[in-house]
């Protein structure tokens, strides 16, 4: 791979990584759902002025099941994923709430199972594995007194919405520029979550001088950063490096987590809680370098004249 492509999966890495610490900073005093709606609706409507001037008006017509569908996906994975991420970490450590995220692609797995979909062998292995990280996470008793129960639950019901919704993305028809898609996404999940946080009353009890600086540069970090930059190297990474690779960031991006959390705001997560976190990102290693091979086996597979049988007993 060239360097920018290693360049831009570092940036994936640590900016994703770093978004759990800046929503924490942010909520400290911002109201949750409300700041998290504003986030994606600027970042959307930024997303939106950067495909126009870079791809002109042409990449903007389509049809309405486009439209749907993507803005379907948006819901799922940003109102109901990412939305429920600022009002969780208002009793959560960022790094516990990252680590928690990281079992989005076992909650892939255990979906495309439901629907019917083969499954390898290593990949059921992985998520099993997964599941007892999980029970060291979150069995009361076996550690982690600080971790508020009902919060932590809500963090597996937003890594479920959000895969619910990649999945969505992945089987619908969808615009052809991903930019297009994310920027549907970004401001369907903002209305969302702006309405949600409308009828908390967030924006009814909103006072601005209560903001700190700190929480106002943690929200522009959030925007400028977490939903451009990151994204847009993803993409470039998706683009242009080996799938497998790119996938990489599912457990790479809670490591970051943990340690910005240790080192810029002094979380402690307990020993039994790192070994749960460690044991979650091990088993997602697994699912992502057994589904890589999975999928490199089928492709090959595929490409071989009068192979077709094989590729249906894989």
């Amino acid at each position: 791979m060239s360097g920018r492509v290693w360049f831009a999966l570092l940036i994936v890495y640590f900016v994703w990584g770093s978004t759990y610490l800046g929503i924490k900073w942010s909520v400290a005093t911002m109201p949750p759902f409300t700041t998290a709606g504003v986030r994606f609706l600027v970042a959307g409507i930024m997303l939106a002025a950067i495909v126009r001037l870079r791809s002109g008006a042409g990449v903007w017509r389509l049809d309405a099941r486009q439209v749907r569908n993507a803005a379907l996906g948006g819901v799922l994975m940003l109102a109901g994923g990412n939305g429920l991420l600022p009002f969780v970490e208002t009793r959560l450590p960022s790094g516990l709430a990252a680590l928690l995220v990281a079992v989005v692609p076992l909650w892939l797995i255990v979906l495309r199972r439901f629907i019917g979909e083969r499954t390898p062998l290593l990949t059921l292995v992985g998520v099993l594995v997964g599941l007892g990280g999980l029970v060291l996470l979150l069995l009361p008793g076996s550690g982690g007194e600080h971790v508020d129960l009902p919060y932590a639950l809500l963090v597996l019901a937003a890594a479920l919405s959000w895969a619910v919704g990649s999945l969505v993305i992945a089987r619908s028809v969808v615009p052809d520029e991903p930019a297009v898609t994310a920027t549907i996404e970004m401001l369907a999940g903002s209305v969302v979550m702006l309405a949600v946080g409308a009828g908390r009353g967030e924006i009814a009890r909103l006072q601005l001088s209560d903001i700190t600086t700190k929480s106002w540069l943690s929200f522009g970090y959030l925007i400028v950063f977490g939903s451009i930059v990151a994204f847009s190297a993803y993409v470039y990474a998706l683009a242009n490096g080996p799938t497998s690779l790119v996938a990489t960031y599912a457990y790479v991006n809670p490591l970051v987590a943990v340690f910005l959390g240790v080192l810029l705001d002094h979380e402690h997560l307990t020993g039994t809680e790192l070994v749960g976190g460690l044991v979650i990102i091990a088993s997602v290693g697994v699912v992502v370098s057994a589904e890589g091979r999975h999928r490199a086996k089928v492709a090959a597979l595929v490409v071989r004249p009068g192979d077709e049988s094989a590729v249906a007993t894989s």
